[in-house]
C-alpha cells in the first residue's frame, strides 16, 4: 500500500487531522539556537541565518515537512521533491505559525524569495537526515528517553516478529502499569489504542513525534518494522533503538535499490552503534552472516534451522504443537535451555518467534527483569496471536489461509508450511503479482506456485499504474514454463476479478484440501492506476466458504477493516 491508499472504511483525514494524531498534547521544545548547536555536534554543520538577534531564542514546538501540516510555534522542514522543493511553500508554512525553516542551499533561496526574512532558516546539506535529529531535539527524545525500542528488519517476517515481540512485551509492561506500542504496516497501536494512520511508514518528523505522544500514553515499549524504504528515506533518522533484530533477506525492493548488494547495505545501515544498542542477527543464510560480520556495536546472533555454526543463540528440539510447533532456546554458551512454542503455522513463525524472544531476552532497557520473560516465554504462550493478514487461519476443513507472500521466498516459506499439514488433501492457491515492482520476480513466483500446489489460479493483486493482463500473463509465463518442464500435472488456470477467483478456490476445494490466498494478507483496497477497489482477502474468502456449506472459524480479534467490509 502507498502512503495515499484509502483507510479501510474510505474516510480520509485531511493532512492536518492525520498529522494531528502524532502530536502529543504538551512539547517543552526549545530554542532555534540550541537546536542549531544539537545539529553542529552531530556534525551537520547548520548554517543559521536570523531574522534578528532575539531570533535565535525562537522557541520551536513542533516540526513538520508538510506545509499543510504546519502549527504555531513548528520548524518547517522544507526538502527538495521530485517535482517541488518544499520551501516553495515557504509563505503557506509561515502563513500557518511556523517559527523556522530547515532546508538547503537551494531551499533556503527560496524561502528567502517567497518570505523574505520573516522566518529564520537553518541551511544544512542532508536535510532529510538532519530531520531526525532536529525533531528529536524538539520532542525530548533521547538514547535514553523512552519507551524501549525494538526495531525488526528484514524481507520477510517483519511484521509477524513485531506482533510477537508486542504480545511478549504486553506480559512484562502490564505488572508495572504501562503499555506497549506497535508501529508497522497493518496498524500503529499505543496499548488498545489503534492511532489513525493512512502512512505507510510515517517520516521522520511525525515518528518523533510519536515517541513523545508514547511516553504521554504510558507506553514503557515499543514495537517497529523497519522497511528498508524507511532506512534509505531517512525516516528513522535520530531514533535510538534498544535492540534492533534482523529475519532475512531475499529478492525483494529491486526496483528501488537495483541489486542485492545495494539492498543488504540499506538494511545493514540499522545495525550500527550509533543507531542501535544491541543487534540480534538470525543467521540461517549468508547474508545473516554478512550482516553480524557487517554490524557494529554489540551483536548477538542466533541460528534457527539447525545448521552447525558458532551462534549465541541456537533453535532446537522443534516438534509440531496444534497448528504450530514448541522448540527450545538454547544459549550456547550459559547453557541456558529455555521451551515455548508459537501457535502459528510454518517453521518460519518458528524463526519470528526466535528472534522476538532473543531480542527480548538481550535488551538492556528489560534486564533487571529477564526472571520475567523466562517465566512468560515459558507459560503465558506469547507467540500464539492472530496476525492479521499473516498465516491467518479462516477455516480448519478445507484448511483456508491468507498469507502477504508477495516475494519468491515468502511463497516458498508458505506453500512448504502447507505441504507440512495438508495430509492427503491438494494446496489451492490464488496468486498474482503487485505492478510497478521488480518485474523478474513474477515468472519465479509463477514457477513456485506450480512447482508446490497442485491447483494455482493466478489473478490480480496490486496492479497499479500497470496493465493488469500483462503482469498475469508474465506469472503465467513462468508458471507455464515449469509445468512443461517438468512435466506437472498441476491444475492452472487464469480467473479475474480477484473475488471470482477466490470463489474459484473454493468450489474445486474439498474438506480435506488447503486453500492459501498469497500476496494481499491484510490489505483492503486494489489499485488500479489509481481507482481504489475495494476488496478484503479475508472477508471474501470467510464469504465464499460460508456461501458452499463449509464452517469458518468464529472472528475473535476482529479488525476494523473485516468488520467494516463484512
Amino acid at each position: 500500500m502507498t502512503d495515499s491508499d484509502a483507510t479501510p472504511d474510505d474516510v480520509r483525514l485531511s493532512v492536518a487531522e492525520q498529522d494531528s494524531v502524532f502530536r502529543p498534547a504538551a512539547v517543552t521544545g526549545g530554542a532555534l539556537e540550541d537546536l542549531a548547536g544539537v545539529l553542529q555536534s552531530a556534525g551537520y554543520d547548520p548554517l543559521v541565518t536570523p531574522v534578528g538577534r532575539a531570533s535565535l531564542q525562537t522557541r520551536l514546538t513542533g516540526a513538520a515537512m508538510n506545509p499543510q501540516a504546519v502549527g504555531e510555534g513548528d520548524l518547517f522542514v522544507a526538502v527538495s521533491g521530485a517535482r517541488f522543493h518544499g520551501a516553495d511553500f515557504a509563505a503557506a508554512a509561515a502563513e500557518a505559525g511556523a517559527a523556522a525553516v530547515l532546508t538547503d542551499a537551494q531551499g533556503a533561496v527560496r524561502v528567502r524569495e517567497n518570505v523574505g526574512y520573516r522566518l529564520p532558516v537553518i541551511e544544512v546539506e542532508a536535510v532529510r537526515e538532519a530531520a531526525g535529529p532536529a525533531a528529536a531535539f524538539i520532542y525530548g527524545n533521547t538514547s535514553e528517553s523512552g519507551p524501549a525500542l525494538f526495531g525488526v528488519t528484514g524481507t520477510n517476517g517483519k511484521t509477524t516478529t513485531t506482533y510477537f515481540l508486542r504480545s511478549l512485551l504486553d506480559e512484562l509492561m502490564r505488572s508495572c502499569e504501562l503499555t506497549t506500542g506497535l508501529i508497522g504496516t497493518i496498524e500503529i497501536r499505543a496499548g488498545s489504542e489503534t492511532i489513525p494512520s493512512q502512512l505507510t511508514t510515517p517520516e521522520a518528523v511525525q515518528l518523533h513525534s510519536l515517541m513523545a505522544l508514547f511516553r504521554e500514553r504510558h507506553v514503557g515499549a515499543a514495537a517497529m518494522e523497519v522497511s528498508s524504504h524507511a532506512i534509505s528515506y531517512r525516516r528513522t533518522a535520530g531514533l535510538h533503538y534498544d535492540v534492533a533484530g534482523f529475519t532475512n533477506l531475499t529478492q525483494d525492493h529491486l526496483d528501488l535499490h537495483g541489486s542485492m548488494e545495494d539492498y543488504f547495505r540499506a538494511k545493514a545501515e540499522l545495525f550500527t552503534r550509533s543507531r542501535t544498542r544491541t543487534s540480534v542477527i538470525t543467521v540461517d543464510d549468508t547474508w545473516g552472516h554478512q550482516m553480524a560480520h557487517a554490524a557494529t556495536g554489540r551483536v548477538v546472533t542466533l541460528a534457527t534451522s539447525g545448521q552447525p555454526t558458532e551462534v549465541d543463540w541456537e533453535v532446537t528440539e522443534v516438534a509440531p504443537e496444534g497448528l504450530g510447533h514448541a522448540f527450545t532456546l538454547h544459549h550456547r554458551h550459559s547453557g541456558e535451555r529455555i521451551r515455548t512454542r508459537t501457535g502459528l503455522p510454518g517453521l518460519f513463525n518458528v524463526s519470528n518467534a526466535a528472534l522476538a524472544a532473543v531480542m527480548v531476552l538481550e535488551s538492556e532497557a528489560l534486564r533487571p527483569r529477564r526472571d520475567e520473560v523466562i517465566h512468560a516465554l515459558e507459560s503465558a504462550d506469547p507467540f500464539t496471536i492472530s496476525v492479521p493478514g499473516r498465516m491467518q487461519v479462516i477455516a480448519t476443513a478445507p484448511a483456508a489461509i491468507v498469507d502477504f507472500a508477495h516475494n519468491p521466498d515468502a511463497m516458498i516459506r508458505t506453500l512448504e508450511a502447507a505441504g507440512q499439514t495438508r495430509g492427503e488433501g491438494r494446496i489451492i492457491l490464488v496468486v498474482g503479482a503487485a505492478g510497478d515492482r521488480d518485474r523478474s520476480k513474477r515468472p519465479t513466483m509463477g514457477a513456485i506456485a506450480v512447482r508446490m500446489a497442485d491447483h494455482v489460479i493466478i489473478s490480480d493483486d496490486d496492479p497499479h499504474s500497470e496493465d493488469p493482463a500483462r503482469i498475469r500473463d508474465e506469472v503465467m509465463q513462468g508458471a507455464r514454463e515449469a509445468v512443461d518442464s517438468g512435466r506437472l500435472s498441476t491444475d492452472l488456470e487464469e480467473v479475474v476479478p480477484r473475488a471470482d477467483a477466490i470463489r474459484r478456490a473454493v468450489e474445486v476445494a474439498g474438506a480435506q484440501d488447503t486453500i492459501i490466498l498469497a500476496g494481499r494478507g491484510h490489505e483492503v483496497h486494489q489499485d488500479f492506476d489509481g481507482a481504489h477497489h475495494a476488496i478484503d482477502d479475508r472477508v471474501e474468502l470467510r464469504r465464499a466458504l460460508d456461501e458452499a456449506g463449509f464452517e469458518v472459524l468464529p472472528v475473535e480479534d476482529r479488525t476494523a477493516s473485516e468488520e467494516d467490509q463484512s
